[in-house]
C-alpha cells in the first residue's frame, strides 16, 4: 500500500480512537470494551495471532479480553516474569557479589601462588569494581604475586547464549553469558568470547595500578574450598538492576538474573534451571500456565510462549503484593518519559501515567503494564514478520484509552 493511500487510512483510524477518547468517562464496561476494541483496529495485523487483556485492579474484573489464552511469542515482555520471580525470591535489596580468593600463602609482602577472581553473575561488574577489589588486595600489604590471576566463572555453566536464539543474537543482542563478565565482556575494544579470561586480564591490570605486580599471565581456573578470601565486592541492589533491565530492555542482565535464580534456588546456574524456578514462582502466584513456556530470560528465544492472561495475572500479583509493588512498578518504563517508552505515548492522558514493558522482535510486538492505579493490561501481536509499526499504534491507543478511563 502506498504512502498516499496509507495517510487517509491512518487518519481515519486515529480519528476513531480520538472520538472514543473524547466520549468522556465510560458509562459501562461495555462502553469501555468497545473503545478498547476500536483502539486495536489496524491493518496488516493478524487478529488470529493477537491477544489483549485488561483488568480493573480495584475489582479484578476483566474490562476487555481477546484471545486471552492464546500462546504467543512474548518478545521482551518475558522479562516481566524474570523480574517478578527475582523480587519474590530474593527481595529488592538483594545484591550480587564478586570475590578475590588466594591459592597459596603469604610470605611477607609476597603472595606465593595465584589469585582467583570469582564471579557470581553480577551483570553490572565494571572497571571501577575491579579497582576497588584490587585496593582491598593491596590493603593486605601484598606488593607482588608469584603466580597468575585466574578467572573463575564456575558459578554458572559455560553456555554463552540462550536456547532458541538466532545465531545473530550472540554479541549483537547480548554479550557472552558467564558468571564472570566485566564491562559486558568488552576487552581491548572488542567483545571477548572468553569473558572470564578477559576479566582476569583486566583485574591483573587493576592490581598493577594498585601497586601489586603479578608475575604470570592471566588464565581461567577455580577457587577451591581451601582458598583464602582476600577481597569482596557487591553490586547495586536488585531493585536498581531490575529497573535498568526492564526500562531499557537489557537482554544480558535478564539472562544472568535467570541463571542466578537457577544457581541460588535450584543449585544449578543454567538457563533451564532458572526457567524452572521462574515457572514455579508464577504457579505459586496463581498465574495460569497453560500454553506458557519459559525458555530464556530475555524473550529472544523462539521457544518462549506467554498468554495475555498470564501476563496480566502476573502484573496483578505484583500489584497486590505490598512488599514488591513499589519495586516492580517503578522498574517499568514511563510513557513519554523513560527507557523504551521515551518516544511513545508522549501525550496526555497516557504520558507519565502508563508504566509498561515493551517487546519487539521480527515476529512479535507487545506492551504490558499499568495504566495509572486502575488497570493492568497486556497486548501481544505476532506475525511473520509482525507489522511492528501498526502494532505499536494499536498498543499505544489501547493504553491511552485505559489511561483516560481512570
Amino acid at each position: 500500500m502506498s504512502g498516499t493511500r496509507l495517510a487517509p487510512l491512518l487518519a481515519a483510524l486515529v480519528a476513531l480512537a480520538v472520538a472514543g477518547a473524547a466520549a468522556g468517562r465510560p458509562g459501562s464496561d461495555t462502553t469501555l470494551a468497545r473503545r478498547l476494541a476500536a483502539a486495536l483496529v489496524a491493518p496488516n495485523l493478524d487478529t488470529g495471532r493477537s491477544a489483549a487483556v485488561a483488568v480493573d485492579l480495584r475489582t479484578g474484573a476483566a474490562v476487555f479480553s481477546r484471545n486471552p489464552t492464546l500462546p504467543l511469542l512474548p518478545a521482551s515482555t518475558a522479562k516481566l516474569a524474570v523480574g517478578y520471580a527475582a523480587f519474590a525470591l530474593l527481595g529488592p535489596g538483594f545484591r550480587f557479589h564478586t570475590e578475590v580468593r588466594g591459592l597459596g600463602s603469604f610470605d611477607g609482602t609476597v603472595w606465593r601462588g595465584d589469585l582467583v577472581l570469582r564471579g557470581h553473575g553480577d551483570p553490572t561488574l565494571d572497571a571501577a569494581d575491579l579497582s576497588a577489589l584490587a585496593r582491598q588486595v593491596a590493603g593486605w600489604g601484598i606488593t607482588r604475586v608469584t603466580g597468575a590471576v585466574l578467572g573463575d566463572e564456575s558459578w554458572f555453566d559455560g553456555v554463552r547464549t540462550g536456547p532458541g536464539w538466532k545465531s545473530s543474537f550472540y554479541v549483537l543482542e547480548s554479550p557472552p553469558l558467564s558468571a564472570l563478565v566485566v564491562e559486558r565482556a568488552l576487552y581491548r575494544g572488542k567483545t571477548s568470547r572468553n569473558p572470564a579470561l578477559a576479566a582476569a586480564s583486566l583485574f591483573r591490570q587493576a592490581l598493577g595500578e594498585a601497586g601489586v605486580t603479578v608475575a604470570k599471565r592471566s588464565g581461567v581456573g577455580r577457587a577451591g574450598e581451601s582458598s583464602l578470601p582476600l577481597a569482596y565486592g557487591i553490586s547495586p541492589s536488585l531493585a536498581e538492576i531490575v529497573a535498568e533491565l526492564e526500562t531499557e530492555s537489557d537482554n544480558f542482565a535478564a539472562e544472568l538474573l535467570l541463571k542466578e535464580l537457577g544457581a541460588l534456588e535450584a543449585g544449578s546456574g543454567t538457563t533451564a534451571a532458572g526457567a524452572g524456578v521462574v515457572r514455579d514462582v508464577l504457579e505459586r502466584a496463581g498465574v495460569p500456565l497453560a500454553g506458557v513456556r519459559i525458555a530464556d530470560g530475555s524473550g529472544l528465544s523462539s521457544d518462549d510462549r506467554l498468554t495475555a492472561r498470564a501476563l496480566v495475572t502476573l502484573l496483578r500479583a505484583a500489584w497486590d503484593d505490598p512488599e514488591l509493588r513499589d519495586a516492580f512498578v517503578t522498574s517499568l518504563a514511563v510513557a513519554g518519559v523513560s527507557g523504551t517508552l521515551e518516544e511513545r505515548l508522549r501525550d496526555p492522558p497516557a504520558r507519565g501515567r502508563v508504566r509498561a514493558k515493551t517487546g519487539t522482535t521480527n515476529s512479535a510486538s507487545a506492551l504490558a503494564g499499568f495504566a495509572g492505579d486502575r488497570y493492568a493490561f497486556a497486548v501481544i501481536q505476532n506475525g511473520n514478520p509482525v507489522a511492528s509499526w501498526w502494532a505499536r499504534i494499536a498498543q499505544d491507543r489501547f493504553a491511552t484509552v485505559l489511561a483516560g478511563a481512570q
